[in-house]
């Protein structure tokens, strides 16, 4: 069975694993530099600062995805502007949960949480072009593609281009 629920401090080793157990072809596939990964422990209180900060002044604001009661994966986003709009990442931690369709129901499900929670108007997502999991999965989950351009997407990645993808409140919650 699948769930969707806020991160919480006892998820933070197996979020930390997935960034730092990655292999460097994954790493690179997804559209990240392994050079530029914080230090595990500037991670760590990165996202433990995070849980301490109330939400609406979160910059960052994550869900677990759950199968069966056990983590294998999480969204989040980064950068958030509460009330307004915020970018969507999607990952799924275990290479056997990749390629079932869990991202389409995991990702449907997340949606309302983060409209809701976060009172946006609009979500976007802008994968590594050359990433095709979360490019086949966000218009299965009702992501609208705007377009492709390139970018350095955030702090750890690399010059490339984007695919991005746009849903509105209104699709999300009516």
């Amino acid at each position: 069975m699948l769930h969707v629920r806020p991160l919480q401090s006892e998820d933070l080793d197996n979020l930390l694993d997935y960034w730092y157990q990655a292999t460097e072809e994954h790493l690179r596939g997804m559209g990240a530099d392994p050079a530029k990964l914080p230090a595990r422990a500037d991670f760590r209180a990165m996202l433990m600062s995070q849980l301490a900060t109330p939400v609406p002044e979160r910059r960052a604001y994550a869900l677990i995805w759950e199968l069966d009661g056990q983590g294998i994966g999480h969204t989040n986003t980064n950068p958030t502007f509460f009330g307004d709009y915020a970018h969507m990442h999607l990952h799924l931690w275990q290479g056997d949960h990749r390629r079932r369709g869990l991202g389409v129901e995991l990702v449907k499900r997340s949606l309302p949480i983060f409209f809701r929670e976060l009172e946006l108007q609009k979500l976007y997502c802008e994968p590594y072009a050359l990433n095709p999991a979360p490019n086949a999965t966000l218009p299965k989950a009702g992501l609208r593609f705007e377009q492709e351009y390139h970018t350095i997407p955030g702090s750890i990645n690399f010059p490339q281009r984007v695919k991005r993808w746009v849903i509105d409140r209104a699709d999300v919650l009516g």
